[in-house]
């Protein structure tokens, strides 16, 4: 399928997914999401992918945040029907059971923010720029930004960057937490797929359970996130995969997982 707004590629089991608006910073507009979202779907029924990649085109943003003209447009209740779509939308990517690296290769503001916050994995160039500045504009983070801002970074952090929609760099988004790596810029998509192949290499049985206990877990009571870790493990451990793992080991070989 032919993207507009999107540019597609897959290779040796990583999907790489490049939001193409370089023009405008690479500004969510609803064309744009729309595309993501029939693109996540395919990845997370393709069984030739394991990991994706997430960059922006472009060498000054990943995505400097939705688009304000449409956004401008909006009355109480398509303003409502916008947010609750883009959640719907990156909470597809949240979940859809392949863990996903956001490479970071410039802004990353609102909307843009939000979707890496949506990536399992976040890895920024040193040119990054994050931030959450809606305020800014008289309205609030939509794409559930304050909601994952705060689980990620903490309440009261969360709250400061919510409240004064200040711009941080790579390093401050290091510093607590937002992020895992700071790279040189050209080092990013080389260690987002240093990353992605060492993930290929695991059990995908085992990475999907994992992303979903982590996931639900840190909403709910510790002891009920404990049984949910118990279950997830005895699942497991009736998989085709767990055997082949177990025996690699003991063998001192490579596993061969199959995901089954």
């Amino acid at each position: 399928m032919v993207h507009e707004h999107l540019l597609v590629e897959k290779k040796d089991k990583i999907a790489y997914v490049t939001l193409n608006r370089p023009e405008v910073l690479n500004a969510l507009n609803a064309a744009l999401m729309a595309e993501l979202d029939c693109v996540l779907d395919g990845i997370a029924g393709d069984e030739s992918v394991s990991v994706m990649i997430l960059t922006g085109a472009g060498e000054k943003a990943f995505a400097a945040g939705a688009d304000i003209s449409e956004i401008n447009r909006k009355d109480a209740l398509t303003g409502v029907a916008m947010a609750v779509n883009g959640q719907r939308i990156l909470r597809r990517l949240e979940t859809m059971g392949k863990p996903s690296i956001a490479a970071v290769n410039g802004f990353a503001l609102g909307g843009g923010c939000e979707i890496a916050m949506a990536c399992t994995i976040r890895i920024a160039s040193e040119k990054a720029k994050f931030g959450q500045p809606e305020v800014n504009l008289g309205v609030i983070p939509g794409y559930a930004g304050t909601q994952r801002l705060c689980r990620i970074v903490g309440r009261g952090v969360a709250m400061e960057l919510i409240l004064t929609g200040r711009i941080i760099d790579a390093g401050e988004a290091l510093r607590i937490g937002l992020v895992t790596q700071v790279v040189p810029p050209a080092d990013l998509l080389t260690t987002a797929e240093k990353t992605a192949k060492t993930l290929v290499a695991k059990g995908p049985l085992a990475l999907r359970a994992a992303m979903e206990v982590v996931n639900r877990g840190h909403d709910i009571d510790f002891d009920d996130a404990c049984a949910l870790e118990a279950q997830m493990f005895g699942v497991l451990c009736a998989t085709e995969d767990m055997k082949e793992g177990t025996t690699a080991f003991l063998e001192k070989r490579q596993a061969a997982f199959k995901g089954k």
